[in-house]
């Protein structure tokens, strides 16, 4: 009954030997290299998850291939990569295929398929061939420990195991590769490149061979999570870096460097020869940052009719230290919308009326529903079940929701299934009920605590959507603040078949709910109801997380599913002032940086384009550097009595 993303058809990359009785097919090898490590992730502890073999560029009746083939194997057989779609077309599926490890959307998706038991085949069935036509991009990283390593992608959309040069090579490899094809590096990434044909000739088939048209939504699902860059900007910038490889030259370079340009010296860690493009960012240090007391005073922030006349200056004091219990109920009701900022005391008890009966009617529409009618209505008997079920298991160590027949039960699921009348097209998806649990606590009043959340789902409610759209563009938005701001921790990631950060999915559907104890997630969600200093605040807060964390994650040597384990087990473990003052240090020194990339900013929401003539972000410019200069002063005056910075 969970919503999830449906199973849906995506491209299968299916390996699978062809064992030729009759002899070996009559090949040209134009390229061998031995000592590339072929890293499987694979779950079983009796199966090597690091294999070494030999990387070939070959040419098999005049068609040229990659093949990878274990050391074991020492080439004798060839391999064959077939594509087809799940429902038949074009091929028939291997039923009995098992890659050794779940793919990334099993972790995200909240509906498993039992598996079918596959006996465990040797390494040989890693082995693979890659016609040069279906390479669709390669990506060349690395990290710490010196090894190279390349992610290959078909023109299906699915990457194959990350290939480790432990012997370098990866240079003369490319060489070989742009004998037949042209590898096109990225705008938006350096250290991907996009492979094309290399007759320019084929201009008229551009647009069929591009598949400009064709990104259906299932099959985009499967091509974000493993290459959030490839795929999300694989729709426009298909099209100029096409015209821009059909018009260069076959014979011209793809890289500025060269190893006989003297003039450019190689760089330390690089392999000679090669220009490694990363997508680091020239950052100062991070400006140290300290954080308030909690708001404890309210009555001098109002004038004699009850009116707030300091509403930045209250943002900025809780998001600098959050609140007091005493006064969360009052300004959560603000920061969430419920009354607006400038209303009077009068006003107040108004809008509290009009409210509390608009509930009640919505109220009356499900209570009323017989038992007859919900038999027909099989939506609304969906969503009561789902909110039966995770109302039951909803914070129940708190002692507001703790026992049998626990009052604040039945408002959790009053209220619920309230939202479903309200805003009957989203319904209740599984999650919700942890967002409303600490509303419910801090208002413990039924109708308070619907309209606050109606106003935390404003602002999240695009995270529930059956599309996912918003997570996947919020997982793409954090890959792009981590690779400016971590780009070995990425190259790391990206090496054990984690660069999707699907791992950090849970941590931005439901705000960190999950993550911190329930008396942080309080301050923290206050924190970001703020809005400052950005919007995507939260994002800098997943950020700070995995920062804390790269240690151990490089140093530890994980694989996806140790890295994914040890992801899970951080919960409660997080120091939350610790992870803000991160977060707030992260902004700060993306902030002052001179040269920050056009899509950092987008992130944070600090570019306009130049032909704009809307109001530039002055004021968000602005408010930085009052966190600037409140993180170098301190929090001595934080709950100052407002001044001239009230607005």
């Amino acid at each position: 009954m969970h919503r999830s993303l449906n199973p849906c058809s995506l491209y299968m990359v299916q390996v699978q030997l062809l064992r030729e009785t009759s002899g070996v097919q009559p090949h040209k090898l134009i390229f061998e290299k031995e000592g590339v490590y072929l890293h499987t992730n694979a779950k079983r502890s009796n199966q090597d998850t690091s294999i070494p073999g030999f990387i070939r560029i070959v040419e098999r009746a005049g068609l040229p291939a990659l093949e990878w083939s274990p050391l074991e194997d020492d080439g004798r057989n060839a391999p064959a990569v077939l594509y087809s779609k799940k429902d038949g077309d074009g091929g028939e599926e291997d039923t009995n295929f098992d890659p050794g490890y779940e793919p990334d959307w099993a972790v995200i998706s909240t509906v498993k398929k039992e598996r079918e038991h596959v006996p465990v085949k040797s390494s040989g069935q890693w082995a693979f061939s890659l016609p040069l036509s279906e390479l669709y991009s390669l990506r060349r990283s690395r990290f710490s420990l010196g090894r190279n390593f390349l992610v290959l992608t078909s023109r299906g959309g699915h990457p194959l195991p990350p290939l480790h040069f432990h012997r370098g090579g990866t240079r003369e490899l490319l060489r070989g590769l742009q004998r037949y094809i042209i590898l096109d590096p990225s705008p938006l990434d350096g250290r991907l490149f996009l492979a094309y044909p290399q007759d320019s000739g084929t201009l008229p088939q551009s647009f069929d061979r591009l598949q400009f048209l064709d990104d259906g939504g299932n099959d985009l699902v499967s091509r974000f999570i493993h290459d959030p860059y490839a795929t999300t900007f694989g729709g426009f910038s298909k099209v100029t870096n096409f015209f821009r490889a059909a018009l260069r030259p076959p014979e011209s370079p793809i890289h500025t460097r060269t190893p006989q340009d003297p003039s450019l010296p190689p760089q330390p860690d690089e392999e000679p020869g090669f220009e490694l493009i990363t997508c680091g960012v020239e950052l100062g240090p991070k400006p140290d940052v300290t954080r308030g007391q909690p708001l404890d005073k309210w009555e001098e922030f109002l004038d004699s009719e009850g009116r707030v006349t300091c509403k930045e200056k209250i943002k900025e004091l809780v998001f600098r230290g959050g609140i007091t219990h005493s006064l969360r109920k009052e300004i959560w009701k603000f920061l969430l919308g419920f009354y607006p900022w400038n209303s009077t005391a009068k006003e107040r008890e108004d809008i509290l009326r009009v409210k509390t009966d608009e509930y009640f009617r919505m109220k009356v529409q499900w209570k009323s529903v017989s038992e007859e009618q919900e038999m027909r209505n099989s939506l609304l008997r969906g969503y009561r079940s789902l909110i039966e079920r995770d109302v039951n298991r909803t914070d129940r160590h708190n002692t507001f929701f703790s026992g049998n027949d626990n009052p604040g039960l039945t408002l959790l699921h009053d209220v619920l299934m309230t939202y479903c009348m309200y805003n009957f097209d989203l319904g209740y998806v599984q999650g919700m009920s942890d967002l409303l649990s600490p509303i419910l606590f801090v208002t413990q009043n039924e109708v308070e605590s619907f309209w606050c959340l109606t106003g935390f789902m404003e602002l999240v409610h695009q995270n529930f959507e059956e599309s996912q759209e918003a997570m996947k563009q919020q997982l793409l938005q954090l890959s792009i603040l981590l690779k400016a701001l971590d780009p070995e921790l990425c190259d790391f990631l990206d090496s054990q078949d984690s660069g999707s950060l699907c791992f950090c999915f849970r941590w931005l559907l439901i705000w960190f709910k999950r993550e911190f104890s329930f008396e942080d997630i309080l301050t923290l969600w206050e924190v970001l109801w703020t809005r400052l200093p950005c919007e995507n605040f939260h994002l800098l807060i997943a950020c700070s997380i995995l920062e804390s964390q790269r240690e151990e994650l490089i140093g530890s040597n994980h694989d996806f599913n140790t890295i994914l384990k040890h992801i899970n087990e951080l919960t409660m473990k997080l120091d939350l002032q610790s992870v803000l003052r991160g977060a707030e240090a992260i902004y700060l020194q993306l902030f002052l940086c001179k040269e920050l990339p056009v899509m950092v900013k987008q992130v944070l929401g600090l570019y306009v384009p130049p032909s704009s003539e809307e109001e530039s972000p002055d004021s968000q410019a602005s408010e930085t550097q009052r966190l600037l200069s409140q993180s170098q002063q301190g929090a001595a005056a934080s709950n100052s009595a407002c001044g001239p910075s009230c607005s």
